[in-house]
C-alpha cells in the first residue's frame, strides 16, 4: 500500500508538470540504419545513429542480438550522445543484430532493428587462365569467377589494351549476376585478352583478374544453329514493393539472336519497363503487386528459337496503417488501443511497454493488433510500443498512456466571469474543471440547486444549457465538482439583453442611370449595446471612410441608411445591409437593376468586299439591362451629304468553306507519319462539332487512308504502323467537317515517313594533330540509301585515356563535311577519336578509334636581351636565343610585331634568326614585341618595346624619308648587326 500512495502522490505532481509543457516522452529524432562496413576499414570506428527528444532528457542502453551491452566491460563501445561508436570492430563478435532503448522518468522506447555486416573482397588467384578456343561464328562464355567476397559486386571486361569496358550490344553482353562475358557469335576481331574487373563499392575495393585469351580455331567455320540460352534468371524471383527488378537473358546463336520479352497469363508488359541496349536485361522499376507473375523470355533467330521462363513474387514489408496515439486517462477507466499495418505476407503483432515484452494478464487483454486494460492504474502509466513483423521487417509504433488522478480544479478553466445573451436566446455555460477520474457535476443559481427542467439541460460535459432565455434568468451561477479525491466550486455571472431588429430593411429597386436613391436599413436593440452598420456591393465592403463617390452614409446611430447619388450603370446588383454588435450579426439584401440605353456593337469588322458588295460582322455590346431590339447599319462615303442606310442580305454558312493550309510534317520515330497543319480559326469553322480529315496514301498507290480528328484546336497527327517502310514518301491532304458535313479538302502535300537510324559506320577515320591545343579529325562521307538510313551530318566523340569519364567531348557538323577541327585540347596528351553519323531518328554506329598525341607546349619563356639600333631610317634588332623546357616543343623561329603607335594594325616579319633589320620610316613611334614560333603554338611574347620617332632622337645620319614612301611600302632586309645599342624601354 506504501508504494501505491507513493504513485499516486507523484502522479499529479507529473501531471501537473506535463500540463505545463515540462515533461515529455521519449521520441525517436533518429533511429539506427543498417551498416555494411569495408572490412578494410575496420581499424577505423563504426557509428550507429540513435538519438531522441524527451524531457527529461532521455538516457540510452543499447542491445546487441537481444542482450544488453555492458559498456563498462566492452572496451571498444562506447555511447556517442545516444549513438552507438564501435572502434576497431571485429567480423566474429561485432556482427548482429542492435536496438537502441531511449528512456526518462515517462518510460522506454525500443528502436527498429538495424544490421551490422562487414564489406570485404579478397584478390583473384594469381595463376594464369587456360586459352579459350573457338571458330568463327560459334559462341562462347568466358568466366569471370569472382574471388571470396560480401557486399554486392558490379562487373565489367576489357579487351586487349583498350581501356574501355566492353560495351553491350545484340552480340556481346555482361551479366551482373555472374561476371561472366557472353559472345553469342564470334568474329575475327574479338579474337585477344579479356579482364574482368569486379568492383565492391561496400567494400570500397575493385580487384583485376588475370587475362583470358580468346584464340580463333583454324579448322573451319561454324554453322548457322538455333539459339542457345545462357544467361536465364531464376525460376522463382522475390521482388520488394517499390524495388527495381532486373531479369537477365542472353543467348548464343547463329546468325545472332533477338530477344523479346513477355507475361504468360496474355496481359501487356508494365508501361514502365526498360530495356538494356540489346534487350537482354528487362527492368521493372517500382515494383508492385499487379506486376507479379511468370514472365518468359524468348531468344530467336532463323535456325530457331529458346524460352526461359521464371516467376515474380511480391512481397512487402509492414506499413503503418493505423497507429496508437498518446492517451490520457483516469484511474479506473479502460484502455483500448489498436494498430493495423499492411504487407505481404501479412504482419504479425506485439506489444511492449517501455522496452520490455507485454503479456496477457488477469486485466490485460491482447489480440494481435489490439490491447485492451481494463480497471487503470497509476502503474499502467509508461510509454507503449505496438510492433508489426512479417520475415522482411520489424517496424514500430510509439504513445504513451497516463493514468490520472486528481481532485476537481477549476485554476485552469474557470467558469466564465461573465456570459451575455438575448431576450429569446440560448446560453450554455461551460463547467470544465480538472478531475481524475471524471468528476460529477451539479449547478446552483444564488443559493438555490437547479434541476432539469425544459428550458435548464446539464450536458454531457458538465455544462448548463439555458433555452429561450428571459429577463428572470439573469444572476449568479455556481457549478460544483465532484470525485473522490474532493470537491471544488466556481461561478460567474448571466447578463441578459434585448434582441435587435432590423425593422425597416432596404427593398429591390429599378431606377434609370443619373438618379439619386436610398437604400433604408433601420434596427431597434437594447441600448447598452453599440451598433454597427456595415454595407456591401455584390461581395464587397464599401469603405464609406474613404469617402467613395456616388455612395454616402445618412441617419443617425440607430439609422444605417445609404444614398446613392447619380447612379450609373456599374451600380447594378446586391447591396447588403449587415448590423453587428457584440451578441449578434443581422444582414438584409436588395437587387438594384440601373436601366440606360445599350451600348456600341464590338468587333466591327468589314471583309470580302468586292465592286458592290461588302461582308458586315460585329458583336452586339452590352444592353445595360434593356434588351436590344434592332441593328441600324449606315454607310457614307467621301461624296455622300450624310450616313445613310443601306440594305443588307442574311445568309447562314452551315459547313465549313476554308481548307487547312500549310501542310507539312515528317520526322517523327520508325513506323510513324507526322502530319501538320495550320489550324482553322473558330469564326471559319461555321458551325458546332468541328474537326480535320486527314487523307493520307504512299505516292503510287490509288487508295487513300482517311482519319478522323475530333479536336478543335488540332494542329497535328501521327500515323503509327509497323509496315511503313522508313522515309517513305505519302501523299497527303487535309479536310474540315461539322455536325452539318464535310468541308473543303487542301492540296496534296508529300511528306516522308519517320527514318531508321543510320545503320553504317564511317570508315577512313584518322587525326592529326596541328598544336598543343587542337587537332582535325578526318572520315569518308557514307554513301546512304534508304536502306542504310539517311545521313544528316556526322558526330565527333573524342576522349583521354586518363580520363574519369568514358567521353570527355561530343561535337555535331552537318550535312557532307567530312573534316572537323577541335581545339581547347590538352597539350602532350593521347587523345582518341571516333565518328558516328546521326539523322532526326538519332545517330548510328561508332567508326573505329583513332588516336593522335597533340604537341607539346609553346615555349613559356619570351625572347630576353633584346638591343636595337636606330641609324637612317633602318631599325636593327638583336636578341637571345630562347631555350626550352623538356615539356616544350622547340623553338622553330621569331615572329617580330610592329606597328605605329596611333594605328591598331599590326604587321609581323618572320625569321630563323635572332636578329633582324626593319626599313620603316619613323614618322612617330613604334611599338614593337618579339614571340617565339614552334610546333605547338606561338609562344610567350616579349613586353612590348617602344621605339621614338626619328625627330625626337639627336643620332646623327637621320634621314628624312620622302613623302611619296608609305608605311605600307616597308623594305625589310635581314642582316647581321654590329654595335647594337642597349635597348631604352
Amino acid at each position: 500500500m506504501r508504494l501505491l500512495w507513493k504513485l499516486v502522490i507523484l502522479l499529479p505532481l507529473i501531471n501537473s508538470c506535463a500540463g505545463d509543457g515540462l515533461l515529455s516522452r521519449p521520441i525517436f529524432t533518429q533511429e539506427p540504419h543498417d551498416v555494411i562496413f569495408p572490412l578494410d576499414l575496420s581499424k577505423s570506428e563504426v557509428i550507429l545513429k540513435c538519438a531522441a527528444n524527451g524531457y527529461p532528457s532521455p538516457h540510452y542502453r543499447w542491445k546487441q542480438n537481444g542482450t544488453d551491452i555492458d559498456f563498462t566491460m566492452s572496451y571498444h563501445y562506447r555511447l556517442d550522445g545516444g549513438s552507438l561508436a564501435i572502434s576497431s570492430p571485429h567480423t566474429d563478435q561485432d556482427i548482429g543484430m542492435y536496438q537502441c532503448l531511449a528512456t526518462n522518468l515517462l518510460g522506454t522506447i525500443l528502436s527498429r532493428k538495424a544490421k551490422l555486416q562487414f564489406a570485404y573482397i579478397e584478390d583473384f588467384e594469381t595463376k594464369t587462365r587456360s586459352t579459350v578456343s573457338v571458330r568463327e561464328g560459334q559462341g562462347v562464355v568466358l568466366l569471370c569467377g569472382p574471388p571470396p567476397h560480401f557486399g554486392d559486386l558490379s562487373y565489367a571486361w576489357t579487351f586487349n589494351d583498350n581501356p574501355l569496358y566492353v560495351q553491350e550490344d545484340n552480340r556481346r553482353f555482361v551479366s551482373q549476376e555472374t561476371g561472366n562475358l557472353y559472345i553469342a557469335k564470334v568474329e575475327p576481331s574479338d579474337v585477344g585478352n579479356y579482364t574482368c574487373f569486379i568492383t565492391n563499392k561496400e567494400a570500397q575495393r575493385s580487384v583485376q583478374g588475370p587475362p583470358t585469351p580468346l584464340v580463333q580455331r583454324t579448322d573451319g567455320v561454324m554453322g548457322e544453329y538455333e539459339p542457345k540460352i545462357e544467361v536465364r534468371f531464376p525460376e522463382t524471383i522475390q521482388a520488394a514493393k517499390d524495388s527495381s527488378v532486373k531479369l537477365e537473358c542472353f543467348a548464343l546463336g547463329n546468325p545472332v539472336p533477338d530477344i523479346s520479352w513477355r507475361r504468360l497469363d496474355g496481359s501487356p508488359l508494365p508501361g514502365k519497363v526498360k530495356y538494356s541496349k540489346s534487350q537482354a536485361i528487362l527492368e521493372i522499376p517500382n515494383f508492385q503487386q499487379e506486376d507479379e507473375g511468370f514472365y518468359e523470355c524468348i531468344a530467336s533467330n532463323l535456325r530457331g528459337r529458346n524460352l526461359a521462363k521464371g516467376q515474380l513474387i511480391f512481397y512487402a514489408p509492414p506499413e503503418w496503417e493505423q497507429k496508437i496515439q498518446n492517451t490520457y486517462l483516469s484511474i479506473y477507466d479502460n484502455l483500448l488501443w489498436k494498430c493495423k499495418a499492411s504487407g505481404k505476407p501479412n504482419p504479425w503483432y506485439t506489444w511492449l511497454k517501455n522496452g520490455e515484452r507485454l503479456n496477457p494478464e488477469e486485466r490485460i487483454q491482447i489480440d494481435n493488433g489490439t490491447l485492451i486494460i481494463t480497471m487503470l492504474n497509476v502503474s499502467d502509466s509508461g510509454v507503449y510500443q505496438c510492433a508489426a513483423e512479417n520475415k522482411y521487417r520489424i517496424i514500430y509504433a510509439n504513445a504513451e498512456l497516463r493514468v490520472l488522478a486528481s481532485a476537481p480544479d477549476f485554476s485552469k478553466s474557470p467558469v466564465k466571469k461573465n456570459s451575455f445573451v438575448q431576450v429569446g436566446g440560448d446560453i450554455v455555460i461551460e463547467c470544465k474543471p480538472n478531475a481524475f477520474p471524471r468528476a460529477a457535476i451539479s449547478w446552483k443559481r444564488g443559493t438555490e440547486t437547479l434541476r432539469q427542467s425544459k428550458r435548464m439541460f446539464l450536458l454531457e460535459d458538465g455544462s448548463l444549457k439555458i433555452y429561450n432565455v428571459t429577463r428572470s434568468d439573469a444572476g449568479s451561477y455556481t457549478c460544483i465538482a465532484t470525485n473522490q479525491f474532493g470537491t471544488a466550486k466556481n461561478a460567474g455571472s448571466l447578463i441578459v439583453k434585448e434582441r435587435t431588429v432590423i425593422t425597416v430593411p432596404p427593398s429591390k429597386m429599378d431606377v434609370t442611370v443619373g438618379e439619386s436613391i436610398v437604400l433604408p436599413c433601420q434596427v431597434s436593440h437594447d441600448p447598452s449595446i453599440e451598433v454597427v452598420f456595415v454595407w456591401f456591393f455584390n461581395g464587397d465592403i464599401i469603405d464609406l471612410k474613404k469617402g467613395i463617390a456616388h455612395f454616402e452614409r445618412i441617419g443617425g446611430e440607430s439609422v444605417g441608411d445609404l444614398m446613392i447619388r447619380n447612379i450609373q450603370l456599374n451600380h447594378s446588383g446586391k447591396y447588403l445591409c449587415t448590423v453587428q454588435t457584440t451578441l449578434e450579426s443581422l444582414s438584409a439584401v436588395a437587387d438594384i437593376i440601373v436601366r440606360g440605353p445599350p451600348g456600341p456593337p464590338e468587333d466591327v469588322k468589314v471583309e470580302e468586299i468586292s465592286s458592290t458588295t461588302s461582308q458586315l460582322s460585329w458583336r452586339a455590346g452590352p444592353d445595360n439591362n434593356s434588351p436590344i431590339q434592332i441593328f441600324t447599319i449606315q454607310t457614307r462615303t467621301p461624296f455622300s451629304v450624310g450616313w445613310q442606310a443601306v440594305a443588307t442580305v442574311p445568309e447562314i454558312l452551315n459547313v465549313p468553306a476554308v481548307a487547312p493550309v500549310n501542310i507539312n510534317g515528317g520526322g517523327g520515330s520508325r513506323s510513324e507519319l507526322v502530319i501538320t497543319w495550320e489550324s482553322i480559326p473558330e469564326e471559319l469553322q461555321n458551325g458546332e462539332g468541328f474537326g480535320y480529315i486527314i487523307m493520307f496514301r504512299p505516292v503510287g498507290s490509288t487508295t487513300w487512308t482517311k482519319e478522323k480528328v475530333a479536336s478543335v484546336e488540332s494542329s497535328r497527327f501521327v500515323y503509327r504502323n509497323e509496315s511503313i517502310i522508313p522515309l517513305s514518301p505519302f501523299e497527303v491532304k487535309v479536310g474540315v467537317y461539322n455536325n452539318e458535313g464535310e468541308g473543303s479538302l487542301s492540296t496534296v502535300t508529300i511528306v516522308y515517313s519517320g527514318e531508321d537510324e543510320p545503320q553504317l559506320a564511317p570508315r577512313g577515320t584518322s587525326v592529326q594533330s596541328f598544336s598543343a591545343s587542337e587537332m582535325e579529325v578526318s572520315w569518308n562521307a557514307i554513301a546512304w540509301n534508304r536502306n542504310t538510313g539517311r545521313v544528316l551530318g556526322y558526330e565527333v566523340l573524342y576522349w583521354t585515356d586518363d580520363s574519369k569519364e568514358s567521353m570527355i567531348g561530343k561535337i555535331r557538323v552537318s550535312g557532307n563535311v567530312t573534316t572537323k577541327n577541335i581545339t581547347g585540347l590538352k597539350a602532350n596528351t593521347i587523345y582518341f577519336a571516333s565518328v558516328r553519323a546521326y539523322n532526326t531518328a538519332g545517330t548510328g554506329p561508332s567508326s573505329p578509334p583513332v588516336n593522335v598525341t597533340t604537341k607539346k607546349s609553346p615555349p613559356s619563356q619570351p625572347p630576353a636581351n633584346i638591343a636595337w639600333k636606330l641609324t637612317n631610317s633602318k631599325l636593327c634588332l638583336n636578341w637571345e636565343h630562347v631555350k626550352t623546357m623538356e615539356n616544350e616543343s622547340e623553338v622553330l623561329g621569331y615572329k617580330i610585331l610592329y606597328r605605329q603607335n596611333r594605328q591598331s594594325k599590326t604587321h609581323i616579319l618572320e625569321t630563323n634568326n635572332t636578329s633582324a633589320e626593319l626599313l620603316v620610316p619613323f614618322e612617330e613611334d613604334y611599338l614593337i614585341e618579339i614571340r617565339t614560333v614552334s610546333d605547338g603554338g606561338d609562344g610567350s611574347s616579349s613586353e612590348e618595346i617602344r621605339i621614338p620617332k626619328m625627330s625626337s632622337l639627336s643620332s646623327r645620319g637621320i634621314q628624312v624619308l620622302e613623302p611619296s614612301i608609305h608605311f605600307l611600302s616597308i623594305v625589310i632586309v635581314i642582316f647581321y648587326c654590329f654595335a647594337i645599342q642597349p635597348l631604352i624601354r
